[in-house]
């Protein structure tokens, strides 16, 4: 019988919460993408190498939607 792991919820129950979270592991994501490219590139991997820089530039596209929601979201809540 397999078992199911439960998400844990987020700590805390404001509605940007999540939207921070994400927006922190889409920048994080963005770093450490050049770690990985570095390795495969020094092992002559360029496949892989070129596999993730697609990731990173989709992980620094989704930080840049994520940071413009993110103050949108805090500008209507000043008014």
């Amino acid at each position: 019988m397999a078992t199911m792991v439960k998400e844990q919820a987020s700590p805390v129950k404001d509605k940007n919460y999540d939207l921070i979270r994400t927006l922190q592991m889409s920048l994080e994501n963005v770093y450490r993408m050049d770690t990985y490219i570095a390795d495969a590139e020094g092992r002559g991997d360029s496949e892989l190498a070129n596999w993730f820089r697609m990731i990173q530039d989709n992980s620094r596209k989704a930080g840049e939607q994520g940071k413009q929601m993110l103050v949108s979201r805090m500008q209507q809540e000043k008014r």
